[in-house]
């Protein structure tokens, strides 16, 4: 007698979508391409949008065998799946020749035309540190480049809402081209978040530029904004006044010792966008620029400064000194600093009295960053503030500089202040403090 009963399934068959979809989401590519050969209901989890939504295309710089692979690899994705995608990340790091950035243009403009006809949800859209402005991009590479992230950006730009082109290294009017691409379609670009942190080459002041202020106009609800202070000024405080003041939420700035930072900005100009937004906070970050008539030009009352960075990369210059700024400007933000980062090299002074009196007197200072030369007893007494609910720091990170090649002396003594103080520590605080020689 015949058995018309159906073959026995394994449990696999059985498997929700939504955990089918979750275990494909944790496979690479190929793994992917492999399981979908299983069955028909494998074959259909492939392309379960959800699986595609994020993507990262890295590209190597450098002359190998992958490097074919990689360019083919990111057109077949496009081709594929590029309907999917939602955020999209694209990396090429360190170009090594012409050859590679010609091969990279190339794949790009192949791969942004194909996006920009089968794509209408791309939200986000991040390329970082591609250096236009080194010698391996020739100029008529660099050109067709940015002529093809133009045209990208112009047919994205209805639901783009974040743009991501930090370390672009590009001139003034090639940078506004391409920020001008976001508003192609009304003159008006609501894309809520952009970082054109070193975006423009170095040197150039930006802030005098009418041309900038133009493009600048155009954006008319930004969230977060990132960029240089060599694109500060009063005129770009008044547009994020009148046409952001309703949404604008964060600034973050960069002033590098390379970069213009000249210019006079007005307090009464900062004033007026920290009235208009309430809600703004500004993020400070400062490469190697830390004379005191520098930083008091910047650093006015009026800005509702949360976190401030201050670092000179291990350079040690002693015409400049870090007590007036630790005592007159910083506590100008007593009532508002949340966040302070401190990476200096201070061997022609000591600074342990000035550092923790500007600490507990920052009511709302939760997180605090120090890399310099301080003595062991700074990081006791401050904890033992701490104990005592005099400030309300969160996060301590502390680097001990010192000249000596042997820190077990320093490391002895930071181990019986841990001891000291385990119970705070363990169940309040992050904390990493070591002794480190700067010989």
């Amino acid at each position: 007698m015949e058995d018309d009963s159906e073959p026995e399934q394994s449990c696999w068959a059985y498997l929700p979508d939504v955990c089918l979809s979750n275990m494909f989401w944790w496979l690479d590519d190929r793994d992917r391409s492999r399981a979908a050969l299983v069955c028909k209901k494998w074959n259909q989890a492939m392309y379960s949008g959800s699986l595609w939504r994020t993507r990262t295309i890295t590209f190597s710089g450098r002359p190998s065998r992958s490097n074919t692979s990689e360019f083919e690899s990111a057109l077949w994705y496009v081709k594929r799946f590029g309907k999917y995608l939602e955020h999209l990340e694209i990396k090429f790091l360190n170009p090594y020749n012409a050859v590679l950035t010609r091969k990279f243009q190339v794949t790009m403009r192949g791969l942004l035309s194909r996006l920009g006809k089968c794509n209408s949800r791309l939200v986000s859209l991040t390329i970082q540190h591609l250096e236009l402005d080194r010698l391996v991009w020739k100029n008529g590479i660099r050109t067709q480049f940015i002529k093809n992230v133009s045209t990208f950006l112009k047919r994205m730009s209805k639901h783009l809402d974040y743009l991501n082109l930090k370390g672009a290294r590009v001139t003034l009017e090639e940078g506004c081209e391409l920020l001008s691409s976001l508003s192609y379609l009304k003159n008006k670009s609501f894309a809520s978040e952009i970082n054109i942190e070193d975006f423009f080459s170095h040197h150039l002041s930006i802030y005098s530029s009418p041309l900038f202020h133009q493009t600048m106009s155009t954006f008319r609800n930004l969230v977060i904004l990132t960029l240089n202070y060599n694109c500060i000024s009063d005129d770009l405080l008044d547009i994020l006044c009148e046409h952001n003041a309703h949404s604008l939420w964060t600034i973050n700035i960069k002033c590098h010792i390379h970069d213009p930072h000249g210019q006079v900005v007005w307090g009464m100009s900062w004033a007026n966008l920290a009235k208009r937004a309430p809600k703004l906070k500004v993020n400070f970050f400062f490469e190697r620029v830390m004379k005191h008539n520098s930083l008091a030009r910047i650093l006015l009352a009026e800005i509702p400064l949360r976190s401030i960075s201050l670092r000179s990369c291990y350079f040690s210059d002693p015409d400049w000194s870090m007590r007036p700024t630790l005592t007159n400007l910083l506590p100008a933000y007593k009532h508002i600093l949340q966040k302070l980062t401190l990476e200096f090299n201070n061997d022609h002074e000591l600074l342990d009295e000035e550092l923790l009196q500007l600490v507990l007197s920052c009511e709302r200072l939760f997180f605090l960053k120090v890399w310099a030369f301080l003595s062991v007893a700074f990081v006791e007494r401050l904890l033992q503030n701490r104990a005592e609910g005099k400030c309300v720091l969160c996060t301590i990170k502390v680097r001990i500089y010192t000249t000596r090649h042997e820190t077990s002396e320093e490391d002895r003594l930071l181990r019986d202040i841990y001891k000291k103080f385990r119970n705070l520590i363990d169940s309040e605080l992050n904390y990493f403090v070591i002794a480190y020689p700067m010989v």
